[in-house]
């Protein structure tokens, strides 16, 4: 099996080098990665905004399905769903993104985001559309 280019997929997805999310592991049973908390990332009382959290999932669930692609298809999101649980006003967050269903027209993806004390932030399920 092929090394995976952590740098090289985050790289496709400029968004995630604007919110300077790290990419820590990078395979199709699961992808890893952190999100810092910033004041420029933050809404009222400096606290971590959703959106954030949201891309942060959304990059880490797009990647996850793009690995569990068949040669030569691409994806797409076509839903998103996220509930929050809990305020994040600083450190970091980590999220895990896990296919659910792999399947020949769509994947879905499970992505939780957790605090510092490993507290659940958000959870987050996506649907992505296999596109050949």
């Amino acid at each position: 099996m092929t090394a995976i280019d952590k740098d090289a997929l985050l790289a496709a997805m400029p968004l995630a080098g604007l919110f300077e999310i790290e990419l820590v592991r990078a395979e199709a049973d699961g992808v890893e990665g952190v999100l810092a908390w910033a004041p420029d990332r933050t809404t009222a009382g400096g606290i971590l905004h959703g959106g954030a959290l949201m891309a942060l999932a959304d990059t880490l669930g797009g990647l996850c399905a793009f690995l569990n692609l068949p040669e030569g298809a691409g994806t797409s999101t076509i839903e998103s769903k996220t509930n929050f649980f809990r305020p994040v006003r600083d450190g970091t967050v980590r999220g895990v993104a896990r296919p659910i269903h792999v399947g020949r027209r769509t994947i879905g993806v499970q992505t939780e985001v957790h605090d510092d004390d490993n507290r659940l932030v958000s959870l987050t399920f996506q649907t992505q559309a296999v596109l050949t």
